[in-house]
């Protein structure tokens, strides 16, 4: 008669098949995520697609450092590469400034362009339409037009400085590497009074993981306000919804309703100017 294994033996053989199981879901799940990188949508140059709608679902915009729930913003772990955005003194000051008057000083509580990068990241859908020579980035909040130029050109010597600056972008690989300058310093990165200057730059990394999904890095330089550069991560998710498309949203403080195409009797009630603020 054989013997029989002790119960701790039986333990390891399960422990053991356990680790090798997960080992090889682990190796599975690569090899997947590589196949689906290189199954991607192309244009017909061989250069990835980023055509389509898409959103992020992290709480970057209501603030990149890791937070608390607010009565305004829902918590969040925090976007940026280290956890906090490396502050010059004085620009910490106007940090806590700005967040302490959000509710009047934020950009976007009044309509304005959202800027770079939170354009990227703020809660609301965003399109995108690729050829060859240029990316036009259309954000569903103000319906602002924002457009990468990838032939090859540099950025303007006497540029007009702007809310989303000017983005010049080339390739590495399959990652579209976007280099964006001359801000005006008008924008927050996001509705926590995080802020920039008028020096700010910005490398941007496009790349798509999979066929549904960007993961989009950006790095941060100003020497105004921080003491180095700093970068930030975030995955934009594409809408495969049927028939999803971008809304108007302009944030003008008019009633607009009339012009949507609801039944009379399922029209929305008239906005108020408490509704728009």
């Amino acid at each position: 008669m054989s013997a029989q294994p002790s119960s701790a033996a039986h333990r390891l053989g399960w422990l053991l098949a356990g680790l090798l199981l997960g080992a090889a879901v682990s190796v599975g799940a690569t090899l997947t995520l590589q196949d689906q990188s290189a199954e991607s949508p192309r244009l017909s140059n061989g250069k990835p697609d980023f055509s389509g709608i898409w959103q992020t679902t992290s709480a970057a915009d209501a603030d990149l450092e890791p937070h608390h729930h607010r009565v305004d913003a829902p918590p969040g772990p925090g976007v940026v590469e280290g956890g906090a955005i490396p502050y010059l003194p004085e620009a910490l000051e106007q940090r806590a400034q700005n967040f302490a008057n959000r509710h009047q000083l934020d950009p976007a509580r009044k309509g304005f362009t959202l800027g770079v990068p939170r354009g990227i990241y703020y809660p609301a859908p965003l399109q995108i339409l690729q050829r060859e020579r240029d990316i036009t980035v259309l954000p569903q909040f103000g319906h602002s037009v924002r457009t990468i130029h990838t032939n090859n050109t540099d950025h303007p010597l006497e540029p007009n400085d702007g809310w989303l600056g000017d983005s010049r972008a080339r390739w590495d690989g399959d990652t579209l590497v976007v280099s964006v300058k001359h801000f005006d310093g008008e924008t927050w990165l996001d509705s926590a009074g995080n802020f920039h200057s008028d020096a700010l730059q910005v490398e941007e990394r496009w790349r798509l993981v999979d066929a549904n999904t960007i993961e989009y890095k950006a790095t941060l330089s100003d020497a105004n306000v921080y003491s180095r550069p700093w970068s930030l991560t975030v995955y934009l998710h594409r809408h495969r919804e049927p028939g999803f498309q971008l809304v108007e949203d302009y944030r003008y403080t008019l009633d607009y309703s009339q012009y949507y195409p609801y039944p009379a009797d399922r029209a929305p009630a008239t906005a108020t100017q408490g509704d728009l603020q």
